[in-house]
């Protein structure tokens, strides 16, 4: 390969309109608008899992499938790496740190009791706020982080198919990107409730 013409990767439609997604709702957003958004997003988030049934708290949907304790561990390992990230990026440096894993878990999701879990995760919202509540708009977006994103793509014949790069984010588009990762696994904690009271 001639050194200079690599070959540039053809970015999907919905890749393009994600990358969008990033740029408008958090790159060129005020930060007082990624704070509502965040703050919506947490309320919202924290309901619905004070709202989960004991009964179907650790009940998976289906084979390889996560339990609502599941899809929480997941949130809570894979934030807690991002804030130190976030924290990094807000002081304007890039972190050093990989891009968190995609599909994160503990090595034993159930470890911890529903009370604790729920409790890990509010702190990993209450850092996520502490955070934002310092950040101002003069704050330099310089800096970047690496993120996984995932999306679900339209294959010819009408399936879905898992979709998975990594991009480099400044501290608000990384922000915007979080929370969209918990708005995602919000809607799978609602999906997998209402499969398992219809089961």
């Amino acid at each position: 390969m001639i050194p200079g013409k690599e070959p540039v990767m053809t970015l999907h439609p919905e890749q393009l309109r994600a990358l969008d997604y990033l740029k408008r709702k958090g790159t060129d957003s005020p930060v007082d608008e990624i704070r509502r958004q965040v703050a919506g997003m947490i309320a919202k988030l924290e309901e619905a899992v004070d709202a989960v049934p004991v009964s179907l708290r650790e009940v998976a949907p289906g084979p390889g499938r996560w339990s609502v304790h599941e899809i929480l561990d997941h949130l809570i390992v894979s934030h807690r790496p991002a804030l130190d990230q976030l924290r990094s990026l807000l002081a304007g440096r890039s972190p050093g740190t990989p891009a968190i894993p995609a599909s994160l878990q503990s090595e034993d999701p159930f470890i911890l009791s529903w009370g604790i879990l729920v409790s890990e995760l509010s702190r990993v919202h209450d850092t996520l706020w502490d955070l934002l509540r310092e950040a101002t708009d003069a704050q330099p977006l310089d800096a970047r982080a690496p993120m996984v994103i995932v999306l679900k793509v339209a294959r010819p014949d009408g399936t879905l198919e898992h979709l998975q790069w990594e991009e480099r984010l400044d501290w608000k588009a990384f922000v915007q990107a979080l929370r969209v990762h918990s708005l995602e696994h919000l809607s799978q904690i609602e999906r997998t409730i209402e499969e398992l009271r219809r089961s």
